[in-house]
């Protein structure tokens, strides 16, 4: 009885360690670092007139400090009070092997369920918006 009971202790001690000694701890080393920032905005095409709730694209090129530049996403920016859309780009930490950027894009779609004149504005620069007006109808 003794001896099946510490044979039951030793499995069980072994399958714990066993257990602790696989974790993924590891797998956070293997992850780059990267830091997310703004790019700014230097053309904005697309259709100058739509129909309300219809969808339309336009394309936004934008410049990147290195080739190694990633696109995140377009969120809200402001300028004082004025507001628009910035476009958010990842660069990863390390050293950087493609130097040379050309510019980049991406596609932002527009929709109103209402008739009007609206002004979509992209950052241009920290003090300016690049604006593309569209009449809906």
């Amino acid at each position: 009885m003794k001896s099946f009971r510490l044979k039951s202790v030793l499995v069980v001690l072994f399958l714990a360690i066993a257990f602790v000694s696989c974790s993924s701890d590891d797998d956070k080393e293997l992850e780059t670092p990267v830091t997310t920032k703004t790019a700014f905005v230097t053309e904005v095409k697309g259709p100058a007139t739509g129909k309300v709730n219809e969808e339309l694209s336009y394309d936004v090129t934008y410049i990147v400090d290195n080739a190694c530049a990633e696109f995140v996403k377009i969120s809200d920016a402001a300028i004082g009070s004025e507001k628009g859309l910035q476009v958010e780009v990842k660069y990863p930490t390390g050293v950087c092997t493609q130097q040379v950027p050309d510019p980049k894009k991406t596609v932002y779609k527009f929709k109103s369920a209402a008739k009007g004149t609206f002004e979509i504005k992209f950052k241009k620069s920290e003090k300016e918006f690049l604006t593309q007006k569209v009449v809906i109808e």
